[in-house]
């Protein structure tokens, strides 16, 4: 699994500890803490009684052993019952109680532990997720709500009664003869001592054992969410092999962990029997010389027994307080890990006047080997629509990013309307962009819900009237449920094309006043194109408007075209301008796609018609490396 980690799975720079694991905890326990200690109060009444009965059963011995079978002695006997009839009821009663406020009290706490490992995990930079598995961040956040009832519910049922019992069966000892009560500390101490330091060392174990079922688990999505993938490619053997390799080391490691747990049960077994061998030992001492009675050695019976019970399962207390420990502490290290791209406490709102970006000297690179912008200068006027063209790794997706701050520069500034992007609120500067992305993903929800996202409180006329307006109707009309149709996880129901729609459409309802386009007719036909080309010229509408494409014909008509190459502006003009300048990059890039295939290269099929498919010439929107190099440097 080392050399799986080493290469596939991502390991957090920062690292928890147990007391950041139970300062979280106690986070969210404070706000139920009227719960919490109504059932720790719960717990340790419930728990007297196994202190409080043994007396009464030494008292009924005591009294059974003496009376030589008189009737006199039978109301006393049944008194005694009574009483211990009635600890017991109480124990009951308190016991039913706690079990409960308990229910309620856990699932509250899983509820808001859940969440508030979501919301900070949300909260983490573009980044952040390029570079970790889903389902291994989905696999962090259940487990450490999971760890918690595990941690919680030994300290109830097992931590709270195990020390009433210790103290109780102590003090009640001391008074018989004080020796008993020495042996059964000494005992209790090596016990307590031995599963302690035992358990922090297995806990490395523990810790790769959560590890090794995180990575399990997203190997498993991963190869889940490439199904089709792997269907196409004829790779479900290797995927096989590789999924039963990285299963195989994680029941390795688990194995191991588990025949650890061996170690401290054998060791608490050889010290129960040492301690059950003396404490009769000297009862029997006692009891010659007439100190002890046949109640009495009921009564050690009865704590010893108990304590035994408690005692055996201190090992599996100890493990689970750990391993619910390591398990929590791989949410715990990204709840640790400082997000990237935060609100500065002084941030203000954005205020919209005219729509202008302005770049101003911007630096900006992936890790240390490669720089994507360096100096970069441009003015976007409000209201202009301005199209960025480029060969793949140019910088155009990245400068996109940076407008909405999924990065931050690293040297310059970006502003909107003369205010600086880092000095304003996250959320005013996303309200104030609408962005159409090359490949959108979807909610495995409705496309009510779909399209509603872009504004949560738009009605569902006017959620209906964005999808007319996108052209979504066209292909929804055909669906079962319309509107109310579930598009599946990701909007893998819908093709490429259907999900632009969507995407669009989400843009209309927005109507921000910065309108991104990323490719946004990418995934369309020829027919599809036109009409939402139509539907995106009355969107861009009085809005300022920032187009990537590398389908030059759609992109004719915007006020100004910026020619990118490696991070720099090389040229800049209209279509018109930079269609006709010879030598330029532009001119070359719209011969290639236009016109190049006519002059000498033209590429015919069987019946001698020009073939249109190399024409397109469409390029990928994620920068070339860009997720390599995030990972190198991340590593």
């Amino acid at each position: 699994m080392e050399k799986l980690h080493k290469k596939s799975y991502h390991r957090e720079k920062t690292h928890s500890t147990t007391a950041q694991v139970l300062k979280a905890y106690w986070a969210v326990v404070r706000s139920h803490r009227v719960a919490g200690v109504f059932i720790l109060a719960a717990a340790v009444i419930a728990e007297l009684s196994s202190i409080f009965t043994p007396i009464f059963y030494k008292q009924f011995f005591d009294v059974l052993t003496h009376s030589n079978g008189s009737a006199e002695t039978v109301p006393i006997l049944i008194k005694i019952i009574i009483y211990i009839a009635a600890i017991n009821s109480v124990a009951w009663i308190f016991f039913r109680a706690m079990g409960f406020v308990n229910n309620s009290f856990q699932s509250k706490m899983m509820a808001d532990l859940k969440t508030q490992s979501f919301d900070y995990m949300l909260d983490h930079s573009y980044t952040f997720f390029a570079n970790r598995f889903t389902g291994s961040l989905v696999q962090r956040i259940n487990r450490f709500a999971r760890a918690f009832e595990r941690f919680a519910n030994r300290i109830i049922f097992s931590i709270v009664p195990l020390l009433v019992r210790i103290v109780g069966m102590s003090i009640v000892l001391w008074y018989i003869k004080p020796a008993i009560t020495f042996i059964i500390i000494v005992i209790t101490a090596v016990f307590f001592i031995f599963n302690y330091y035992f358990t922090r060392w297995k806990l490395k174990y523990e810790i790769e054992r959560a590890e090794a079922d995180s990575f399990s688990t997203a190997v498993l999505s991963d190869a889940i969410a490439n199904h089709n993938t792997i269907q196409l490619f004829d790779g479900a053997k290797d995927e096989s092999r590789y999924f039963k390799n990285v299963a195989d080391e994680q029941a390795r490691i688990t194995r191991f962990a588990w025949n650890l747990n061996h170690v401290p049960d054998a060791t608490q077994a050889f010290l129960f029997i040492a301690a059950e061998f003396f404490l009769f030992y000297f009862s029997i001492k006692y009891w010659q010389a007439g100190i002890f009675t046949v109640g009495t050695f009921v009564l050690i019976q009865a704590y010893l027994i108990g304590l035994g019970g408690r005692m055996w399962d201190l090992s599996h207390v100890m493990r689970d307080f750990y391993e619910s420990f390591a398990d929590a502490k791989e949410m715990i290290d990204i709840m640790i890990l400082p997000q990237e791209i935060v609100d500065n406490p002084k941030a203000l709102p954005l205020e919209i006047k005219k729509g202008e970006v302005k770049f101003e000297n911007v630096a900006f690179s992936f890790g240390k080997r490669r720089n994507i912008l360096q100096g970069f200068n441009l003015s976007v006027q409000g209201g202009e629509k301005v199209a960025f063209i480029g060969p793949s790794g140019a910088g155009k997706t990245t400068i996109v990013r940076l407008i909405m701050r999924l990065y931050d520069v690293e040297g310059g500034r970006i502003m909107i309307d003369g205010q600086d992007l880092r000095g304003l609120t996250l959320a005013s500067l996303r309200a104030s962009i609408a962005l159409v992305p090359q490949d959108p993903i979807l909610f495995h929800r409705t496309l009510l819900e779909n399209i509603r996202y872009g504004r949560r409180s738009a009605t569902d006329d006017e959620v209906r009237r964005a999808g007319a307006l996108s052209h979504c109707d066209e292909f929804i009309a055909g669906l079962p449920y319309g509107y109310e149709t579930y598009v599946g996880e990701r909007g893998i129901k819908l093709s490429g094309g259907e999900r632009q729609r969507i995407a669009i459409a989400r843009a209309i309802l927005k109507n921000a006043p910065i309108l991104v386009l990323d490719e946004a007719t990418s995934s369309l036909d020829s027919h599809s194109e036109s009409l939402i080309q139509d539907a995106l010229d009355k969107l861009m509408l009085g809005k300022t408007a920032i187009v990537i494409a590398h389908r030059l014909s759609t992109i004719r008509k915007m006020d100004r075209i910026i020619v990118l190459d490696k991070g720099a502006v090389v040229e800049e003009g209209t279509h018109q301008n930079l269609s006709v300048r010879e030598g330029g990059l532009y001119n070359k890039l719209w011969t290639l796609q236009a016109g190049g295939f006519l002059r000498g290269d033209t590429i015919k099929d069987e019946s001698g018609d020009i073939a249109e498919d190399a024409a397109d010439g469409e390029d990928s929107d994620i920068d070339p490396l860009e997720e390599e190099y995030e990972e190198k440097e991340a590593k």
